[in-house]
């Protein structure tokens, strides 16, 4: 029962966070990113990487003067914002991290970074964290939010359940 309650907290706590958040129509991540940073008052650089075997898909780097999210740059665009999108929710849940300095990912993908400058290092590699799990939902949420604003084009609506029966389709308007 316990865990329920929690797990529903998390989601609210999460939707109230996403509603409070101002997105454009139509969103765009990028300009999302540089709101961000504008509202906090220091830059977050995008750090595309390609070939990192064994190293996660994202990364959020701090250092004193700025954020540095790192993402697979070879994966999907709605894979890629949705990898920014959970970096950038650990920004705006004002997540830290739990005592980890710079780890062989970052030093990996960053080594020109001295590790004197960062002062955390937060993957998404394991989502049983409750900074995991809320950064996930709120990039959800977002994705979510976006998404449901944006309808396709009636050209490229695949014919529904109804052409199968040979009936009209609905939006069609009668036609």
């Amino acid at each position: 029962m316990s865990s329920d309650r929690s797990r529903r907290g998390l989601w609210q706590r999460c939707q109230r966070r996403v509603d409070t958040l101002s997105l454009a129509d139509p969103f765009d991540i990028a300009d999302f990113i540089r709101t961000l940073a504008a509202h906090r008052g220091r830059p977050i650089e995008l750090v595309p990487v390609t070939d990192r075997p064994n190293l996660p898909c994202g990364l959020l780097v701090t250092t004193a003067d700025a954020d540095y999210i790192l993402y697979a740059a070879d994966t999907t665009p709605l894979h890629q914002h949705h990898i920014l999108l959970h970096e950038a929710a650990h920004l705006l849940c004002g997540h830290q991290d739990d005592g980890a300095t710079l780890n062989s990912a970052a030093r990996t993908l960053m080594p020109a970074l001295p590790p004197a400058l960062v002062e955390r290092v937060l993957g998404r590699t394991v989502y049983t964290e409750p900074q995991e799990q809320e950064a996930e939902i709120v990039a959800s949420l977002i994705l979510s939010r976006v998404s449901l604003r944006e309808s396709p084009p009636a050209t490229a609506r695949a014919p529904g359940l109804e052409a199968l029966f040979n009936r009209p389709d609905p939006r069609s308007s009668g036609r």
